[in-house]
C-alpha cells in the first residue's frame, strides 16, 4: 500500500487500450421504486461514449436485470428462491438490454448482449468460443453488455456475484483495466459503516493476507456482492496483468471523475496482460503436442511473425484447439511454445498449405495462423 498522485493514478484508465466496466445493481435501479435509474445510465453512457470516440475497447459487465424484473412480475421484497429469481432474470434482461442499445444508439454506437455462465469462462471450448466471440465484436466496433445467465444457471454452477464474472471477463480478453462501480468508493481497513475511523487504502500492490482481511461481508441490500467478491476478483485481474479500479459509482459521469482523480483503489498487477500470458506459456511443464516447422517459418518467428500452416512440416501428439504446444525447428530443437488455433488432426491436414485454402481442405473458416503471435513466446535466440 502507498500514497500515490490520485490524478496520476486516474491515467491507468485514460490510457488502457481495453476496459472492462462492472455496473453494480444498485447504481442501475432504484431501490424503493424497483426502475432503472435513467438519468444516472445515461451520464454513464456518455462517459462510455467518451472513451470509445478516443479509440479505447469498452466491455461493459451489468448487474440490474433481476432487479428489474422482480418488480414487472410482483415478486415480494426479500431473497428469492432460485426459479424467481430465473423468471425476474428473464424479464428484467429485456429491458436492461433496450436501456443500454437506446442509449448507445444515441452515439452511432453498437450494442452486443452477451450471458455467460461459470463454465463459459472455466470449460476450454467454451471458453474459447466466448472469447472469440467477444474478440470479433470489439473488433466490429460494438459494446458487448455482459450478465451472468441466471435463467439457466443453477446454484452450484453460478458465480453469485458479477465482480468475479467481470474479472474473469478481463482475464479472458486481455483487458488492461478493470473498473468496478460500486456504491463504496474503495478499500478501507476496516468496514467504514461500523469503524468510523477505519483508514481509506488508495494502492494495493500486492494482496496480502492483511489485505484479504480487510474485506467485510456483502454490500448494499439489491446486489449479492461485497468487499469480499472484490478482492477475489482483484486477484484474479491482477494475475492477468489488469489494473482495477474500485470506485464509488453513485455519482453522475463515474468514468470521468475517476479520471479526474475521484478517491478510488487500484490494485496493480506486476506485469501487462500480454506479458502475464506469455509468462504462462513459457511455463507450461507440458506442451500437449509438437508443431515442427521449416527454416522459413523459423526466420518469420524470431521477426515477430505469426506461425502461418505454410512454414509447418507435420505435428506430433495429441492436442486440441487452445492446447499450449511445442514449436520445433529443423534441427529438432523447441524453438518457441504458444497456443495452438486448431487441433493435432486439423493442423496436420494444412500443414504446408497456404492460409486461404485452409476453409477448402477443413470445410470451415478458422484462423489463418495455427499459432498468432500474442499466443507465442520464443524460448531462443536466432
Amino acid at each position: 500500500m502507498n500514497i500515490e498522485d490520485p490524478t496520476l493514478a486516474s491515467r491507468r484508465l485514460s490510457a488502457a487500450k481495453r476496459v472492462v466496466v462492472k455496473v453494480g445493481s444498485a447504481l442501475l435501479v432504484d431501490a424503493q421504486k424497483g426502475r432503472l435509474n435513467r438519468s444516472w445510465l445515461e451520464s454513464f453512457v456518455a462517459d462510455v461514449a467518451r472513451l470509445r470516440q478516443r479509440g479505447q475497447e469498452i466491455v461493459l459487465v451489468s448487474s440490474g436485470a433481476i432487479a428489474l424484473g422482480r418488480r414487472h412480475l410482483g415478486l415480494p421484497p426479500g431473497k428469492l428462491r432460485l426459479e424467481e429469481s430465473q423468471a425476474a432474470a428473464a424479464v428484467g434482461q429485456i429491458r436492461l438490454a433496450h436501456a443500454y442499445k437506446e442509449l448507445l444508439e444515441h452515439y452511432a454506437i453498437t450494442v452486443a448482449q452477451v450471458l455467460l455462465t461459470l463454465g463459459d469462462t472455466e470449460q476450454r471450448r467454451r471458453y474459447l468460443n466466448a472469447r472469440g466471440t467477444l474478440n470479433t465484436l470489439l473488433a466490429l466496433g460494438a459494446v458487448p453488455v455482459i450478465n451472468e445467465n441466471d435463467t439457466v444457471a443453477t446454484a452450484e454452477i453460478r458465480y453469485g456475484d458479477n465482480d468475479r464474472l467481470a474479472a474473469r471477463v478481463a482475464q479472458m480478453l486481455g483487458a488492461d483495466c478493470l473498473v468496478l462501480l460500486s456504491d463504496i468508493d474503495g478499500l478501507y481497513t476496516a468496514n467504514p459503516n461500523e469503524q468510523p475511523d477505519a483508514a481509506f487504502v488508495p494502492t494495493v500492490e500486492e494482496i496480502t493476507p492483511q489485505i484479504e482481511a480487510m474485506a467485510g461481508g456483502a454490500g448494499s441490500a439489491m446486489g449479492s456482492g461485497g468487499m469480499q467478491t472484490k478482492i477475489a476478483a482483484a486477484k484474479i485481474a491482477v494475475g492477468a496483468g489488469c489494473h482495477l479500479c474500485i470506485a464509488k459509482g453513485a455519482h453522475a459521469h463515474p468514468l470521468q471523475r475517476i479520471e479526474e482523480g475521484a478517491r478510488c483503489t487500484w490494485f496493480l498487477p506486476t506485469a501487462t496482460p500480454v506479458a502475464m500470458r506469455k509468462q504462462w506459456i513459457a511455463g507450461t511443464l507440458k506442451p500437449a503436442g509438437e508443431i515442427f516447422v521449416d527454416a522459413g517459418a523459423v526466420r518469420a518467428l524470431h521477426a515477430g511473425k505469426s506461425l502461418l500452416p505454410a512454414g509447418v512440416v507435420r505435428s506430433q501428439g495429441r492436442f486440441d484447439r487452445g492446447d499450449t504446444v511445442s514449436i520445433v525447428g529443423p534441427d529438432g530443437a523447441e524453438i518457441a511454445r504458444g497456443i495452438s488455433a486448431y487441433s493435432d488432426g486439423d493442423a496436420s491436414r494444412i500443414a504446408g498449405r497456404q492460409s486461404a485454402e485452409i476453409e477448402t481442405v477443413l470445410g470451415f473458416r478458422g484462423r489463418d495462423e495455427i499459432v498468432h503471435r500474442d499466443d507465442l513466446v520464443l524460448l531462443r535466440n536466432p
